[in-house]
Parts: C-alpha cells; sequence; structure tokens
C-alpha cells in the first residue's frame, strides 16, 4: 500500500462518502489537506467568510441528506464558523465541519489561535473529534459522516493538528457506515389503522429531517386517498405540495388560526419526522395535555425537543414509514371532510396572490406584486431561500414548494442564510431555478458571498426587501415599547449596483410600473446569461407583512 499524508487520506475518505463539493476559507493549520483536494475531483469552493461557507454546506446537508461539508481554520474561523453549527444542531442538518488546528506539541500553552474544540463545540454538536492518531484519520471520517447522519442528524466537527496530518500513513479507505431508517413493524401498522378507524378529527403534522423526494410524495399519496388533513411544521412546509387537496397549512410563525385549529383539537395527531417543539405548540402551550394522543414517527429514540404527551412512538425515518403506508388501505373511517376542509380552505385563500394589494407610498414598490410576477416566470422545481424577519413571510405564504425539497430556511432565526444558501443551491443543480428573498438588514450580513456566485458559477435570483429598518425587532418594540424606537433602523446602500460590482444584474424597483420589465431582465440574466442577479425592492415601511 502507498504511503500518504493522512491530510491526503481524509480527502480520499471524502471521495470514498461521494463528497463532490466542500466550502472552505483556507488557513495554514490544514495547508496539506488543501494540497490533497488539488486535482482531486472534488470542488473546493472558496468563500468569503466562513459563515457563508458554514450555511452554505448546511444548504447542501438539507438538500441532499447527506453531510455539507465544511473547512475553516483554527481559533478566529472557527469562531466565525460556529454561527452555522447552531444552525445545523437546531435544524437537524446533517454537516461535517473541519477544523484546522495548532500543532500537537503545541497545545496549553495559549499557542496562536490557540482554542479548545471540545469546549467551543461540545454543546452544539453530535460529536467532536481531534485526530491525534494519523493512522486513524479515514476512520475519524466514517465516524463523522456516520454520526452526522444517524438518529436525529446534526453537525459534528473534526479537529485537524496541522503536524498530524503531514505525517505518512498506510492506511486503508474505511468504507461509509451504513445508517438505518428504522422500521414500522406489522403490528404497528395494525394498530395505527385501528387508531385511524376511531378518530373522528385525525391530522399528520409533517416535518424534522429524514425526508426524500419519495418519502414525501409516499406519505402525501397517503393522506390524499384518505383524505387526511395534513399540516406541517414551520419551515418544513415542501413536505406537501402547495396545492394538495389535504394541505391544511404550515403551524407556527403566521399560521392561520384553522390551521392552528387543527393542531389543538385533533383526537389522533401523527407525527411524521418531527416533534412538537416551542414553535408549533405557540411556546409550549398548545397540545401539552397528558391525554392528547399522539404517535410519533421519529428515528431518534430520545425524542428531544419533543413536549407533550407520548402515546406511541415508531422508531423509523419518513422514508421507512413513507413506504410502510405507501399501500396501506385504511378501510372503514368517518368522514373527516368538514374537519379537514376549513383549514384546507384558510390555506388555500392566504397562499393566493390578493386582487388587489392597496396602495403604497410614493417611492416604493409593493413586494407582493414583486412576488407575483417573479412566480409568473418560476419553473415547476423552483427552490427557495430565505433566513429570518419579517421578510420571510412572502416566500411562507405565496411559494408553492411543488417539489421536495424546495423550501430552504432556519429553524433557529439566524440571519444571513439567504444569500449563501441560494448559492449552495444553484451550485448543487445548476439548471435549477433557485429564487431568495432577504431582508435589508439579513442581506448585508453575507452579501460578500456573491463574489463566490460569480467566481463557480452561481445563478440565483435576489429580491432584497429594503425598509430600512430590521423590521421583525421594530415590531416587537412597538408592542412592548410604542413610540420609543431604538436600535433598529438603517440606512442602506443601492443593493442593485452592489449586485452590478459583484458581476451580475442588479436593479432597483422603488415603483410599481417598472416591476414587470425588471423581473424580466432579472430572469433573463440568471437563465440565460448565467449570472446571479440582485433585486432592490424599496418597500413601505408600514406594510411589514403581506396584505398590510
Amino acid at each position: 500500500m502507498t504511503k500518504q499524508s493522512a491530510g491526503h487520506l481524509i480527502v480520499e475518505s471524502l471521495k470514498e462518502h461521494g463528497v463532490d463539493r466542500v466550502f472552505s476559507v483556507p488557513g495554514e493549520s490544514y495547508l496539506d489537506v488543501l494540497d490533497g483536494l488539488y486535482n482531486s475531483g472534488i470542488e473546493n469552493v472558496v468563500c468569503r467568510q466562513e459563515g457563508g461557507a458554514l450555511y452554505m454546506a448546511e444548504a447542501v446537508g438539507k438538500a441532499t441528506g447527506e453531510p455539507g461539508v465544511a473547512m475553516v481554520t483554527r481559533g478566529p474561523g472557527a469562531s466565525n464558523a460556529f454561527v452555522g453549527i447552531h444552525l445545523a444542531w437546531q435544524d437537524s442538518t446533517p454537516l461535517v465541519l473541519f477544523v484546522g488546528l495548532i500543532p500537537f506539541e503545541h497545545r496549553m500553552k495559549e499557542a496562536f489561535q490557540e482554542f479548545d474544540p471540545y469546549a467551543w463545540f461540545g454543546t452544539q454538536t453530535k460529536r467532536v473529534f481531534v485526530l491525534d492518531e494519523a493512522e486513524r484519520a479515514s476512520e475519524v471520517v466514517a465516524e463523522a459522516f456516520f454520526a452526522a447522519t444517524s438518529g436525529r442528524p446534526g453537525p459534528v466537527v473534526v479537529g485537524l493538528p496541522e503536524d498530524v496530518i503531514t505525517e505518512m500513513v498506510d492506511r486503508p479507505v474505511v468504507p461509509p457506515i451504513p445508517v438505518t431508517e428504522g422500521s414500522v413493524s406489522d403490528q404497528e401498522l395494525a394498530d395505527l389503522k385501528t387508531a385511524f378507524s376511531k378518530a373522528e378529527r385525525p391530522a399528520l403534522l409533517l416535518g424534522g429531517p429524514r425526508w426524500t423526494a419519495e418519502a414525501s410524495k409516499q406519505v402525501v399519496g397517503f393522506a390524499e386517498k384518505n383524505g387526511i388533513p395534513v399540516i406541517t411544521d414551520w419551515r418544513a412546509a415542501d413536505r406537501i405540495p402547495g396545492n394538495s387537496p389535504v394541505n391544511a397549512g404550515e403551524v407556527g410563525y403566521g399560521r392561520t388560526e384553522e390551521t392552528l385549529a387543527v393542531l389543538k383539537d385533533a383526537d389522533l395527531l401523527v407525527l411524521v419526522g418531527g416533534t412538537l417543539s416551542d414553535v408549533p405548540t405557540e411556546s409550549f402551550t398548545v397540545r401539552q395535555d397528558s391525554d392528547d394522543i399522539n404517535w410519533i414517527v421519529n428515528i431518534d429514540a430520545s425524542l428531544r425537543q419533543h413536549s407533550g404527551a407520548v402515546t406511541r412512538q415508531i422508531l423509523a425515518s419518513p422514508v421507512a414509514f413513507g413506504e410502510a403506508v405507501a399501500n396501506l388501505d385504511l378501510g372503514e373511517h368517518p368522514d373527516w371532510t368538514s374537519w379537514r376542509e376549513p383549514a384546507v380552505e384558510a390555506h388555500r385563500k392566504v397562499s393566493q396572490i390578493p386582487d388587489n394589494t392597496g396602495t403604497n407610498a410614493d417611492g416604493t414598490a409593493d413586494m407582493t406584486l414583486v412576488v407575483a410576477e417573479v412566480l409568473k416566470h418560476m419553473p415547476e422545481d423552483a427552490q427557495i431561500t430565505f433566513g429570518s424577519g419579517n421578510h420571510t413571510a412572502w416566500g411562507h405564504r405565496y411559494f408553492p414548494n411543488n417539489t421536495y425539497p424546495s423550501q430552504f430556511s432556519v429553524r433557529n432565526g439566524t440571519m444571513g442564510y439567504s444569500v449563501p444558501a441560494a448559492v449552495a443551491l444553484s451550485l448543487e443543480d445548476k439548471d435549477r431555478f433557485v429564487f431568495s428573498i432577504a431582508g435589508d438588514g439579513e442581506f448585508l450580513m453575507n452579501a460578500q458571498e456573491l463574489a463566490t456566485a460569480k467566481q463557480y458559477g452561481a445563478k440565483p435570483l435576489i429580491l432584497v426587501m429594503d425598509n430600512s429598518q430590521f423590521g421583525t425587532i421594530r415590531s416587537h418594540q412597538e408592542a412592548h415599547y410604542p413610540g420609543r424606537i431604538s436600535g433598529t433602523q438603517l440606512d442602506n446602500p443601492d443593493f442593485g449596483v452592489l449586485g452590478e460590482g459583484y458581476g451580475g444584474y442588479g436593479a432597483r424597483l422603488d415603483n410599481n410600473d417598472d416591476i414587470e420589465r425588471v423581473i424580466g431582465e432579472a430572469m433573463k440574466a440568471v437563465q440565460e446569461d448565467g449570472v446571479p442577479a440582485v433585486v432592490h425592492v424599496v418597500v413601505d415601511r408600514s406594510k411589514v407583512m403581506p396584505g398590510m
């Protein structure tokens, strides 16, 4: 067996695990891994800030179900990366972060950029490895990928001391460790069928990780065949097509009262993939009774983040559950039409672009009309990204989510996600249309990744909704400290000019008359010219949500 450095063996192990792209900010602490990437066939997407790199890797994890991979250097680099680790932890996203470390013999001397990876990352990851033995390089990669994907997925950190990764080894590449999907037993299926036969008000709640396009089709097909209303967890709306006849809406922020009523009043709730966490339960106030009937289909045996009763747990992923119910015949059961339709109709109504959006102030454009124009040009398999803030309401409400996966956002409430996530998704499938809605405050947290987009050929369309404020926090201020606006106002640049400066298309929209022309030009830029597009939408400050 030919000897190679541990750093090169790590790269060979990434190839064995099917990795074709990593996101990095380079550092001298892991030069040997960077050297291993040279001519490896793995694309190294060099980002402009570690937070952006982690957001890109996280988006890939959401899109593929396989770990997104990021690489950063020690100290400051690792510190900047932490925001993406917290996101992957709370959003249950498979992610592997490689962090260069100081030489082994320099530890505990406060060497340049030294930090303790166990102390920093131990509470927000599934595992933290430090490669102290070069011979274990490939083994550690396999264990890291297994930990990131098995059970409830999440982030894993691998520390790479710069001297250890240059050691020569003659160890083989360790193959991937299989991850179980769990299973649904015949008895569990029979008992579930009995539970449905007795239910007057059943519902499915879809969310969480470990979904695939096929699992989504199978679970939704089961619900549609039997007329069972389906609600989705917050920022999990793409588990069911927006136009499904059983789609009863998304719980959490922005939900309709009818959707919330389904969660509250169901006499049989079957959760698939997710849990009853704080957002769907309105801060742990809804569906908390001990006698609620909750069947939880979840591969995480610990049910971390769940609140409320557990009537039965089926230890299975959405993939295993979808296969089990795809052909399940419920037989005779009550007619659930009158129970289902109010929420379905409310969801259908709120998802439609209104005929009359009202008036907006001079020098502004109507965000609803801008989104409506984009939807006219949008392909069926389009994907959307957005971070956190009031601007996300337009994505939640109007984006159709025709296929899984199509909605990419953040359950942990982080800002700055929209641009890097859109860049990563556009690189993941360069033939797919990626649409992003960013707030003005959120956009500038990672706008520099437009340079990454141009360098590597990503071409998302990004709408920047400019109300010159941190709108969500402003709303809270108005509610709790009326008339005392503090720390939420912004003075913004011309985002369209910024988009042009990064080598893409850029335009400013401050009236409704130019919407059709500007969106048409932006669509041409991304679909024909192959460059990213930034449309700066100046909006009425008073219209912080759709319908206002």
